[in-house]
């Protein structure tokens, strides 16, 4: 399939299910919240957030930050804006493809995503351009699920992968820190919140 018309179809799963998303997610966000808080309490200055959805992390910014958010899918993006409306640090919520942003190099510092890593068609080329908009020194704050590593569950993801990619899109068998070093990042600081599944990566952007 061409890359565009890959790009549309994720694009089309994402808002096909955006009047949902905060319903069908809301078991796991007992989990995730915490992640989320622990997370962003290291966010600092100028932020980005890539792939936003419907907003779930802006609460648990810090008040001294002013973020810039970004996601491919405008029914998301709608949603977002909503939840972002009384919230003074949240600056822009913008429909954006992360894969070809518009940003100038060394925009911000610090760059975050969480859940975005296994929706993305070309991961590594979107890695490419976080580290481009990112200062030099700056940081990228991810809380992602990757492939695991161990011998019987690896196989079972890569069988059960197509079910999620064909509902709304998202891949579970991602090697998310392996695309970081394609990318070019060096600095990369990983601790295993769940299994060795769900991932707080923290990367340190040396140019």
């Amino acid at each position: 399939m061409p890359d565009a018309k890959k790009t549309e179809k994720i694009k089309h799963r994402y808002n096909r299910i955006a009047k949902l998303y905060d319903v069908v997610e809301k078991p796991m966000e007992n989990m995730f919240s915490k992640h989320r808080k622990e997370m962003l309490r290291n966010a600092c200055g100028n932020v980005l957030e890539v792939g936003v959805g419907t907003g779930k992390n802006f609460h648990y910014y810090p008040d001294n930050v002013e973020v810039t958010a970004i996601d491919f899918s405008p029914k998301m993006v709608k949603i977002a804006s909503e939840k972002a409306k009384d919230l003074k640090n949240i600056k822009d919520v913008l429909e954006m493809n992360v894969e070809n942003m518009t940003f100038a190099d060394n925009t911000f510092d610090t760059v975050v995503t969480s859940c975005v890593f296994c929706s993305v068609p070309h991961p590594v080329k979107v890695l490419k351009e976080i580290k481009r908009v990112c200062k030099n020194g700056g940081k990228v704050l991810m809380l992602e699920h990757v492939k695991s590593n161990k011998p019987v569950l690896a196989p079972f993801m890569d069988i059960l992968n197509p079910v999620p990619f064909h509902l709304y899109g998202a891949n579970i068998n991602r090697d998310t820190v392996d695309n970081l070093r394609k990318a070019g990042f060096k600095n990369i600081f990983v601790e295993d919140l769940w299994l060795d599944i769900l991932k707080l990566i923290t990367i340190r952007n040396d140019k």
